[in-house]
């Protein structure tokens, strides 16, 4: 089997798994439907590890799969780009793909769309690989686009819930604002490069640095600049940056293992591989680079004090996944991107693991996801506990997890870049290594210690489940039993060749000014090594103080916590997410509603109906009766006229 074969069986396996699981799902039934959706997804696994290999192996692959159309000199293509970035993330996606598939036999086992749903999230890796995989800006905005379309259709699963359609509305208008400068950025490069294709178009990045173009007010830019800002505008939107985040948290209306691979492993990354793949574009310019910086950093630490007041399970972690993508924009920012990279991989197991596990809560207590009803399941969901403490402490950077070594090596890559913003940003990922620590154990005390608090009465409706909570069953838990490996291990493997080794050599370009991760690297000296210094390290101390505090107003006094006037007033600031969406509401949705109303009343009524429409008809008929006027009768008259039209025409034929 040559390469390319690989390649499609990598990228088209799951297409197949979603068209039979959607198309012929009520006929072969449910074992059969999640069978060739899990069958696509595995085969696509095993052919990316097969391209890992070759790659490791020295051989990439860069070309044409084939041609859409030709218009003059520009090629619109389907092709890949097969090297160690794409890889890598070939895998990542597709082992959180596999195990959020075999999840979702036991999460949706009962409910009605489970053919349906098989098939979303199968048509859902196939378009994620899609973008990952490309080697041209068409195909990255065909995948770009898919997945924002499959992960519109999946977070309004259970369409027959207002809240669902209004979620994935809100996502999909949200991210559209995104597309908007992503396609601007996307037209700025086909403009002045004259192709789509990456290799092309970088090999001409010192020709667009070298111009200037005049936005407004005759002001001229760098056209780089503006390239790298309308391109991480559509990050910004896909992968849920300040302040194109509000669609993230309203997202977790749809089902969990949703929640795991789209907006904790796989589609809101997909801004943070995008940028690292225009890397030889983003060091031509540093005010691209802060603007990355800055927003990176109010997303990282803002964004995380939000899940301190999250009641909802799943929103603590969507949260969590907010302030954890800032932390990836902003190493993307101080162009420490294998840095970014390291934690997107590393992220995406330990987030999808708490994801799963949050899922696997929901089960365990009927369905029930407020907090304050939950409390003292380690003894009763043993796995589930094991897991999620496992997962949370990835989180906050424990030393010797995989989170831990992506994280401070983001912390110190921002500590030594001399980029615009860097003190900033170093302040905010500082102090969200305490908010992070908070909000996670705050959310683990809650659920797994104390006494369980599900027999009382819901403040909301007034019902009360009698249901005692359980472990859930072994297909649901064994995959987050083989996330919770990954959580710990693949950190400590995978930093040395990574960061400091030539893992991306070739494939990410720095400039030597900006290669904090060098400098960072001279000061290491094995991961063993790193695990016992992060134990004296400033992050590690903020990280336990977040836990004591949790513990400390969670479960050794709840009382002292409602004494504190300060956390009283933030609380109502978090709780209305800054006044963001009701801004939003008010400004745009209102706004763009009564713009409508002036342009319905003055531009439909007046000027189509009123003055066109309405108008001219009105004209035709006056024009009409003055004609009828002239229309008499009498013979006289006629014979006047034409005696009239005879002489005008005699005197013009004279003269």
């Amino acid at each position: 089997m040559n390469n390319m074969n690989i390649y499609l069986f990598a990228a088209l396996s799951p297409l197949f798994g979603a068209l039979i699981a959607g198309l012929f799902g009520k006929r072969i039934g449910r074992s059969a439907a999640h069978f060739v959706a899990i069958f696509g997804v595995a085969i696509s696994l095993i052919a990316s590890i097969i391209i890992f290999i070759d790659v490791l192996d020295g051989h990439v692959f860069n070309g044409t799969v084939y041609t859409w159309a030709v218009v003059g000199n520009v090629h619109f293509e389907v092709g890949f780009l097969i090297d160690r970035l794409s890889s890598l993330m070939m895998i990542v996606v597709t082992s959180v793909s596999l195990m959020v598939h075999i999840y979702t036999i036991g999460y949706m086992k009962e409910d009605p769309g489970y053919q349906r749903f098989f098939s979303y999230i199968s048509l859902f890796t196939f378009a994620m690989l899609m973008l990952v995989m490309s080697n041209n800006f068409l195909q990255l905005f065909f995948g770009w686009e898919a997945v924002g379309l499959v992960s519109y259709l999946l977070i309004g699963f259970w369409y027959k819930k207002d809240s669902a359609i209004y979620a994935n509305l809100k996502a999909f208008l949200v991210n559209r604002v995104g597309d908007f400068g992503f396609l601007l950025g996307i037209a700025l490069v086909l403009h002045y490069a004259g192709t789509l294709d990456y290799a092309a178009v970088f090999e001409q990045s010192d020709n667009l640095a070298a111009q200037q173009i005049e936005l407004f007010g005759g002001v001229g830019w760098s056209l780089v600049t503006v390239i790298c800002i309308c391109l991480f505008i559509g990050a910004m939107g896909k992968s849920a940056q300040f302040p194109l985040h509000v669609w993230l948290p309203d997202s977790m209306e749809g089902p969990t293992p949703i929640s795991a691979l789209i907006h904790a492993a796989t589609m809101v990354t997909a801004g943070i591989f995008m940028v690292a793949r225009m890397s030889p574009l983003f060091e031509l310019s540093e005010a691209a680079l802060s603007f990355v910086l800055v927003i990176g950093s109010i997303t990282a630490l803002f964004m995380g004090l939000l899940g301190l007041v999250q009641n909802d399970i799943k929103r603590v972690v969507a949260y969590s996944t907010l302030s954890q993508l800032g932390y990836m924009t902003v190493a993307l920012g101080v162009s420490a991107y294998s840095a970014a990279m390291f934690h997107l991989m590393t992220h995406a197991f330990f987030k999808a693991l708490l994801f799963l596990a949050a899922g696997s809560v929901i089960i365990g207590m009927h369905h029930e996801q407020d907090m304050r009803f939950m409390g003292g399941l380690r003894r009763k969901m043993p796995i589930t506990w094991l897991v999620s403490l496992v997962g949370s402490l990835a989180l906050i950077g424990f030393p010797f997890l995989s989170g831990f070594y992506s994280k401070d090596s983001i912390i110190e890559s921002v500590h030594l870049s001399t980029i615009p913003g860097a003190g900033f940003a170093y302040f905010a990922v500082l102090v969200g290594v305490f908010v992070t620590a908070l909000y996670s154990f705050r959310m683990y005390f809650l659920v797994f210690e104390g006494k369980y608090r599900g027999g009382a009465p819901h403040h909301d409706h007034g019902s009360q489940s009698n249901h005692e909570p359980h472990e859930s069953p072994m297909v649901v838990w064994a995959p987050l039993v083989v996330l919770a490996v990954l959580s710990v291990f693949s950190g400590a493997i995978s930093i040395q060749p990574i960061l400091f080794g030539d893992y991306f050599q070739d494939v990410i370009f720095v400039m030597g000014s900006h290669d904090v991760v060098r400098q960072f690297g001279e000061h290491f000296h094995g991961w063993f090594a790193m695990g016992l210094h992060g134990f004296q390290t400033l992050p590690f101390w903020l990280a336990a103080a977040g836990v004591f505090v949790a513990w400390f107003l969670f479960v050794y006094s709840p009382k002292t916590r409602k004494k504190l006037v300060i956390f009283s007033l933030l609380t109502k600031l978090f709780e209305e997410k800054y006044f963001l969406d009701k801004f939003n509401e008010w400004f745009f949705a209102r706004g763009a509603k009564s713009l409508g109303g002036v342009f319905w009343r003055i531009g439909d009524q007046k000027i189509i109906d009123g003055l066109i429409v309405n108008g001219s008809a009105k004209l035709v008929g006056r024009i009409g009766m003055k004609l009828r006027q002239m229309q008499t009768g009498f013979v006289s008259h006629y014979a006047f006229v034409m005696i009239l039209g005879a002489f005008a025409l005699v005197t013009i034929w004279l003269f």
